[in-house]
């Protein structure tokens, strides 16, 4: 018996086996700007997987505020919030998010993938419950598992749910309880029913918190999120964001009662001991938040592209789920085979998107995750949706009867990927996909 650490790594092939074969999705090496346009190993690509919704990461106002915070402050803080790492520039961007997004008081984690691990295990712990929707993100589960190793219990209700949620808080009536949920379902493309979560809430006594990684700058009059959208801004009782996306820099934020936010700054382990965010990129969410707010124009653009790809999606016969943002599923189904032949063709045709597998997905619901930003020209939205019908069509997934089953791949030398050598790739990519979504709780 091998009792070496690293044995598994070695038998790991499963990724190197598709890399060889051309099927390869993950970790594309762009050498551009994060833009609606990108070149990859040379080749021009149409980008229609970012969450750069807004097109903020090359705006010039950003750009001068991350030069003007590295000339003044350096490149790192070289140490956490909690210790030496805290400039007075972190405190300017949490009171002005705060005030943006109408909480007391706000504070900045070096990730938003930290918010979530930082304030579901701080605030949940022995004799509470979390309860979460069964699509939340991932980061969010890993925040369940923390705050279970600490002694809370974690509880998913089915997605939207509203029914199945009750049946969980009247259950779990008596005991302290936290809801975490996304605003805007990063694959799905819908929005949380908040109106019905937040009066259940009420009614069992449970707190909220809404993730709104996907939600800010995107919905609600003034960006400000899904609480704004139905106008519960009052009623939500912690606002997550991620700056990663519409705010194009990284890190994330918490907001709420002030009492809680400093709870929370005390005993978020993935605050206290993660070195600060840099000053170039605090500066970059700082000039973003004055853009959402400067330039609504951007938000309206968005929105039109979001209507025009819908509708064109759903007028040439593809499934978008019930995607009602600028995260537009197709569904594809197939299997593993089926969403990787369709995303290599359309990567060849010239169009980047993102494949997504099982158990990302249920089985039999393989689908292609498309967004967009307000940066998308006409032209390029054009070409989108010209690629995608040739691509649905010669595949039979529109047009026809079905994505045709034991098909073989095409990649772009002309070699064809032989049925068995790709149902023995699947199959290995599965069990890693698998490993790598699912958490048992």
């Amino acid at each position: 018996m091998n009792n070496d650490i690293f044995e598994k790594c070695y038998k790991f092939e499963d990724a190197k086996r598709a890399q060889m074969l051309g099927i390869y999705p993950y970790f594309k090496p762009i050498s551009t700007a994060q833009t609606s346009e990108v070149i990859i190993n040379g080749e021009r690509k149409i980008v229609c997987c970012s969450n750069n919704y807004l097109g903020l990461t090359t705006h010039p106002k950003v750009k001068q505020a991350v030069i003007k915070a590295v000339k003044k402050y350096g490149t790192s803080c070289t140490g956490s919030r909690f210790l030496s790492g805290s400039l007075d520039l972190h405190e300017e961007v949490e009171e002005k998010f705060a005030r943006f997004i109408g909480k007391e008081s706000a504070i900045l984690f070096t990730t938003g993938h930290h918010v979530n691990l930082g304030v579901i295990s701080s605030l949940v712990g022995k004799g509470e419950v979390v309860i979460t929707d069964k699509l939340d993100h991932a980061s969010i589960i890993d925040g369940c598992m923390i705050a279970k190793y600490f002694g809370a219990e974690v509880v998913r209700y089915r997605h939207n749910n509203m029914e199945d949620l009750e049946r969980v808080l009247r259950k779990y009536e008596d005991k302290p309880k936290l809801i975490v949920v996304d605003g805007v379902f990063s694959m799905e493309g819908d929005i949380c029913n908040l109106p019905e979560i937040i009066k259940l809430a009420k009614l069992y006594n449970a707190r909220v918190m809404v993730d709104d990684a996907h939600a800010l700058g995107v919905l609600g009059k003034n960006g400000r999120g899904t609480a704004e959208h139905f106008g519960l801004e009052k009623e939500t009782d912690l606002i997550m964001v991620t700056a990663s996306k519409s705010l194009a820099s990284i890190g994330g934020f918490i907001a709420g009662k002030e009492e809680v936010i400093h709870y929370i700054k005390h005993h978020a382990r993935s605050l206290i001991f993660t070195a600060a965010l840099p000053p170039a990129q605090v500066a970059a969410i700082s000039a973003a938040l004055d853009v959402i707010q400067e330039e609504p124009e951007r938000r309206k653009r968005l929105w039109e592209i979001t209507n025009k790809m819908l509708k064109g999606f759903k007028e040439l016969g593809f499934n978008t789920r019930n995607s009602q943002t600028p995260i537009i599923p197709i569904l594809v189904g197939g299997g593993e085979q089926g969403v990787l032949t369709f995303w290599r063709m359309l990567y060849d045709e010239g169009v980047f998107a993102s494949p997504v597998l099982p158990p990302a997905v249920p089985e039999g619901e393989e689908l292609i995750r498309t967004s967009y930003m307000a940066i998308h020209t006409d032209e390029q939205l054009e070409f989108i949706l010209e690629k995608f019908a040739k691509v649905g069509r010669k595949l039979g997934i529109i047009g026809g009867s079905g994505f045709p089953k034991g098909r073989i791949i095409k990649i772009k030398k002309k070699k064809m990927l032989p049925k068995k050598i790709a149902q023995r790739f699947l199959l290995g990519t599965k069990r890693w996909m698998r490993k790598l979504f699912s958490a048992k709780f």
